[in-house]
């Protein structure tokens, strides 16, 4: 049987990586760094010339730590390195990428006409006349704009790690129902108003998941009609058979924070964003909704439909990508400590980063990416 390693914890436990600890466990047999290096003879980029740029990952220690990185041009892995302990059957948690997962997820039910991209919201909480979060649609969940009163990390709002939404919601009082927690919060501005960024933004929409294939409010049933809609449309389709979604206790994804998967996988993810939903000449998911993934949202330009744009965000806001050295189109899927999936349609490429660099130092290994990135060429 062939065998996936874990770079994970169950989510219980990994209610202490939020609060700074590593947060997973390896048990993958040593390997020499010639092993875990690979550069195609294909490459349109001097081999040498790209092991010099993609070293840096792995040996400055100011990009530390790289864990995985693969690089696919024109569909083809053309690159690969793992760090000490991984390799390409290693199992890396996604954080924040899943929320671009869960975007793509919630296309498929709009291309099926079970949802409407600016219908109000269906979650039930908000039905009961005069609540103001009734006026909350799809498209304000999936800008990040739904007016919602949601603090995602301890330094909004001048909360401890204990007080911010996202860990109460995922690892204390809020655990057993993430969706109930996140649906329960108050408005603090009018729907489509204001920016936030949220898990538990995602939160709700993996619940409308849920509520829209199954009536059903048994956990196991919700479970299993998801997971079985996850590999259905997405997983199986595009072979990712290491993919791993996790469930909280009422049987909602946790498709803000938490898939399990190899580099490869989540490179061919990428890949299926950048072939604008297709894959081996079937399009799985319409062209339309990629488009509308890859379009910025009215409060912020470098955040489009549950995807990181390469473009230049307000004042006051950090900057995610590189914009001043690459195209615009460059769109990517991102997460805690330095997870990436960054996809440029231009140069064919989409390029996968996996590791632990704490948030505060990512600059550096998001500029490495870029100067990766910068050195193929555009398609004419």
């Amino acid at each position: 049987m062939h065998k996936i390693k874990l770079a994970f914890i169950p989510a219980l436990t990994l209610a202490l990586s939020a609060c700074g600890s590593d947060g997973d466990t390896v048990s993958a047999p040593q390997k020499s760094p010639a092993e875990l290096a690979y550069i195609a003879d294909s490459s349109p980029v001097d081999k040498a010339r790209l092991d010099a740029v993609v070293a840096p990952l792995f040996e400055d220690p100011a990009m530390a730590e790289t864990r995985a990185f693969v690089l696919m041009y024109q569909g083809r892995i053309i690159a690969e390195r793992y760090g000490e302990g991984y390799d390409e059957d290693t199992r890396f948690i996604s954080w924040s990428m899943a929320k671009s997962f869960t975007g793509a997820l919630i296309g498929f039910l709009v291309a099926d006409g079970r949802l409407v991209l600016d219908d109000p919201a269906p979650v039930p909480a908000w039905q009961r006349p005069g609540d103001p979060r009734g006026d909350i649609t799809l498209r304000h969940l999936l800008h990040m704009s739904s007016g919602l009163d949601h603090t995602e990390v301890p330094e909004e709002g001048g909360k401890t790690v204990f007080e911010a939404d996202t860990n109460r919601m995922l690892f204390l009082d809020g655990a057993q129902d993430a969706a109930a927690y996140a649906e329960a919060r108050p408005m603090e501005a009018r729907p489509g108003e204001k920016f936030e960024y949220s898990t538990a933004t995602s939160i709700i929409l993996s619940d409308i998941i849920a509520r829209t294939l199954t009536k059903s409010p048994d956990p196991e049933v919700r479970r299993h009609d998801t997971l079985r809609f996850i590999r259905g449309r997405l997983l199986e389709p595009l072979g990712m058979d290491s993919t791993y979604p996790e469930f909280g206790p009422n049987g909602t994804f946790l498709g803000g924070s938490f898939i399990h998967a190899t580099a490869r996988d989540y490179a061919k993810f990428g890949e299926f964003l950048r072939n604008n939903g297709a894959r081996k000449g079937a399009q799985h998911l319409p062209v339309s909704w990629v488009k509308f993934m890859k379009t910025s949202s009215k409060n912020d330009p470098a955040y489009g439909g549950h995807l990181w744009l390469n473009k230049r965000r307000p004042e006051g806001r950090n900057q995610v990508l590189f914009p001043d050295n690459g195209p615009d189109t460059i769109f990517a899927a991102l997460g805690h400590l330095g997870q990436q999936i960054v996809v440029s349609p231009e140069q064919q490429l989409t390029v996968v980063r996996l590791g632990k660099t704490q948030d505060e130092d990512l600059a550096p290994m998001s500029a490495q990416i870029g100067r990766i990135m910068a050195l193929f060429p555009y398609r004419s």
